[in-house]
């Protein structure tokens, strides 16, 4: 499964790069297939590994904020895997003709 999401601290000003960064951090050290980019950061492996991951990642940003927002997208596809990778060289393949 690929899942989509966004962790944003509320109650602590525009700034929050900082914020997002410590979910991001959990992201990364979760050894997970994972890209980040100005909106989401997507991650790929299996349901409870990846929940975990997200509730990990949005606990890091709770710790310093006092309200949190979270928005989630999954694509639930058993048996697909490199789906991150995979997914945006078609629609790549199919630009480049």
């Amino acid at each position: 499964m690929i899942v989509a999401f966004s962790v944003t601290p509320l109650g602590v000003g525009e700034d929050v790069g900082e914020y997002v960064a410590d979910a991001v951090r959990v992201v990364r050290e979760s050894g997970l297939p994972n890209r980040t980019d100005a909106m989401f950061t997507s991650i790929e492996g299996e349901w409870d590994e990846v929940m975990d991951v997200v509730r990990r990642a949005v606990a890091a940003v709770e710790a310093r904020a006092p309200r949190v927002s979270l928005v989630l997208k999954a694509d639930i596809r058993p048996g697909v895997t490199d789906g991150l990778t995979s997914k945006v060289e078609t629609v790549e393949r199919h630009l480049a003709q």
